[in-house]
């Protein structure tokens, strides 16, 4: 293996402006010296060793290369980290990650090319790599993710323009805001690791809150953004470091207190950020630190919204022109009637075309297993509290901040006020009819996909209404597929709707005012999925 090394990378040492520790204890400093790095092969292992000598101290460092990881923190600067490491520093222990200087950028590069050659020369040899370290073949989230899809997914969050507009949805923005500082007991002195940072501006948060120190993880190339968003606020930003990379592959050099983190898409499961949260909650967080947020819940309910069913269906209607340049569409009518319902519809909508009270699905990301997250199923089961056409299914999150000062809901309910979410309705092409009184049951079955999202299959049923109905069965049924990666952005504000002699306005969703005891939440009664009613939820959540 050392013969093979040799031959593919002859260039073995590198000379440093510096080196020194990424965190710095309080009995050792930094040492400005010129230092040394140089790859060599100890009897079958390949390592990375750092060699600085000044007229107070001597620093030596081996990283074994199998479990090495090298970052980029600017174009000079570079973070090594290892699992193992073998350090002698005067008579001090070393910590697992060192800040390399480089003296030019030429250099810099060459170095992460050497490094890399050399990393990539372990991997082919077939040795085995521990857990939790980052090897050159395919991570886990390659292994369930396309290619494809993820370029996408990069691409578009490595946008600026895409950023903003998360950023200007200021319900979003200014409840991640509020719950960071009004939980200052929570970050003051806490390492905090921020999953998928975006821009940084949950980093940010974190240290105005007095956080120790931040660890901004993100694989887009936002994360250049992210170094020059933080740079310009150096007060701050002297405790953040920014790390380029999935959360499923990179190191750090120390757990974290808190993890913060944006993970929801629409109706909270889509781009199925929220696995990486939790596979970052199982790398990364001590075992008794929190998780921002901590807990996420899908609401969901009946509705009737005779507009929507006609201006969805009227999209077929161009496949029923018979002369359309001579050709005939109408044996495509039917494929295409029912392939504009395969898209789940995204806008707001007014709360008053709800046709029976919510209930909702409650995932606790501080328990959940990422394999739980892979299939979603929900029974449903509902009482219309009024006579109307149902016409589909509609959803929408919200997520608990679950602060040790504060407890903080961000809402993405119809009524509430409107962000970027929006609310989601699956629409079935045939519609059921219910009676004030009557049950309705049904399934929301979500089976995760390798394009980042889910498909959907929904059944809504109605049951028989009346005197006997306890001996009766179903006697309506609807069912369909959807896809939640390719929805139907309406996005239109809530219209003003006109209510029928039966119906009654529902109550508006508000939950802001749910108020819980942090104490309450480790008891698993609170948290079985699927609960009937969020009511149910609420109460207990009350209650203590």
């Amino acid at each position: 293996m050392e013969d093979s090394i040799e031959k593919k990378q002859k260039r073995r040492e590198f000379a440093l402006a510096s080196i020194s520790e990424l965190c710095p204890s309080s009995s050792s400093s930094s040492l400005p010296s010129p230092a040394t790095a140089s790859f060599s092969v100890d009897g079958s292992v390949p390592e990375l060793q750092f060699h600085q000598e000044s007229e107070k101290t001597k620093l030596q460092l081996s990283v074994d290369l199998q479990t090495a990881q090298l970052f980029k923190l600017g174009s000079v600067q570079s973070v090594c980290i290892s699992d193992r490491s073998d350090v002698i520093i005067a008579e001090t222990s070393f910590s697992k990650g060192v800040t390399v200087q480089f003296r030019t950028e030429e250099e810099s590069e060459a170095f992460h090319c050497a490094f890399q050659q050399w990393k990539k020369e372990v991997n082919v040899q077939g040795r085995q790599l521990p857990n939790g370290t980052v090897s050159a073949s395919k991570s886990k989230f390659d292994d369930k993710i396309e290619s494809s899809s993820a370029k996408m997914y990069f691409h578009y969050y490595g946008q600026l323009l895409h950023q903003q507009n998360m950023m200007q949805d200021y319900v979003r923005t200014g409840t991640y805001y509020a719950a960071v500082i009004e939980n200052r007991a929570d970050f003051s002195g806490r390492v905090v690791v921020d999953v998928g940072a975006g821009s940084g501006i949950l980093s940010l948060f974190a240290a105005q809150a007095g956080a120790k120190h931040v660890y901004a993880v993100e694989a887009s190339e936002m994360a250049e953004y992210a170094r020059k968003l933080i740079a310009g606020n150096p007060s701050l930003g002297q405790r953040i470091t920014v790390i380029k990379g999935k959360v499923e592959d990179v190191e750090l050099p120390e757990k974290a207190d808190i993890l913060i983190s944006e993970p929801m898409g629409t109706l909270l499961v889509n781009e199925r950020m929220l696995e990486s949260y939790v596979i970052a909650r199982d790398r990364f967080l001590t075992p008794k630190g929190k998780m921002f947020p901590s807990v996420g819940r899908i609401h969901m309910a009946p509705f009737s919204d005779e507009y929507l069913f006609v201006e969805i269906a009227n999209k077929a209607l161009f496949w029923q022109q018979q002369n359309y340049y001579g050709v005939d569409l109408t044996p495509l009518y039917g494929s295409a009637f029912q392939g504009y319902f395969t898209q789940p519809v995204v806008d707001a909508f007014d709360p008053r075309l709800l046709v029976a009270p919510a209930m909702c699905h409650v995932i606790d990301f501080t328990k959940t297993k990422e394999e739980n997250l892979y299939e979603i199923d929900i029974p449903l089961r509902f009482i219309a509290s009024m006579g109307a056409r149902i016409h589909g299914l509609a959803c929408w999150f919200d997520v608990l901040f679950n602060g040790s000062t504060v407890q903080r809901w961000l809402s993405t309910a119809p009524g509430a006020p409107t962000t970027h979410w929006y609310q989601l309705r699956c629409v079935l092409s045939q519609p059921i009819y219910v009676m004030a009184g009557q049950e309705i049951t049904g399934r929301l079955h979500m089976l995760a996909h390798n394009a980042q999202s889910y498909t959907m299959y929904l059944t809504l049923s109605a049951k028989m209404w009346g005197p006997g109905a306890e001996q009766g069965g179903i006697i309506q049924t609807s069912s369909c597929k959807l896809d939640l990666k390719e929805p139907y952005y309406r996005m239109s504000q809530p219209q003003a709707y006109t209510l029928a002699q039966d119906q009654h306005s529902q109550p508006l969703i508000n939950t802001q005012e749910i108020h819980i005891q942090h104490q309450k939440l480790e008891e698993p009664d609170i948290l079985q999925q699927p609960s009937n009613s969020c009511t149910e939820i609420d109460s207990l959540l009350q209650n203590v």
